[in-house]
């Protein structure tokens, strides 16, 4: 008999029931490293980015937004099987090449990075002079309307793992790119201001 304290210990502990068993270590399965990181919900990444079966290869694009302490990011991704794809990008630490030098991660800041993201896109895609958005952005709701020839740039809002509470700041970036000329299913009643 071992008279070191952790042996004394065990002694007077009685009978420990073992719980994980070698049988439970085995057939532990970890989960998805993104998962792990707390940086994807996959659920929602499903529901995003599944398309229908009878859409055949036709990719379902996203407008991703993310707020990080310093900056805005606004992206027009799509999925493959090799991973996703960015369409265009912009960033709100470009926007004193446009004008506006401070509070580049306000509200106003996230507007104007979706603004600057839908006209790029448009620009890249040959749409621009077509779909030119809102002329007279006054905070009412506008949607894109389609007219002869292509129709309009349709994507879905991405938000991530944040609360989508009302006034929130990627509902900022997604009434600039609308105003930019994207058409993005939504409605106000996330918008800052909003009273029911």
């Amino acid at each position: 008999m071992l008279s070191t304290p952790l042996a004394k210990l065990v002694d007077s502990m009685g009978h420990v029931k073992i719980l994980k068993t070698a049988a439970y270590h085995q057939r532990y399965q970890v989960k998805y490293r993104r998962r792990r990181e707390g940086k994807t919900d996959y659920l929602a990444r499903k529901r995003l980015v599944v398309q229908d079966k009878n859409k055949y290869g036709s990719p379902k694009y996203r407008l991703v937004v993310r707020c990080t302490n310093k900056d805005v990011i606004c992206q027009i991704m799509h999925s493959k099987i090799v991973g996703d794809v960015c369409l265009s990008a912009a960033y709100s630490h470009e926007l004193p090449k446009y004008g506006i030098e401070v509070g580049l991660t306000n509200y106003a800041a996230a507007y104007a990075t979706g603004l600057l993201c839908a006209r790029r896109l448009l620009q890249k895609l040959g749409l621009d002079e077509q779909y030119e958005g809102n002329d007279d952005p006054d905070g009412e709701h506008f949607l894109v309307e389609h007219e002869d020839g292509p129709r309009p740039f349709t994507c879905v809002l991405d938000v991530g793992l944040i609360r989508t509470t009302t006034g929130a700041k990627v509902f900022g970036a997604l009434k600039g790119a609308v105003d930019g000329g994207l058409n993005i299913p939504h409605s106000d009643k996330r918008f800052p201001g909003y009273d029911p």
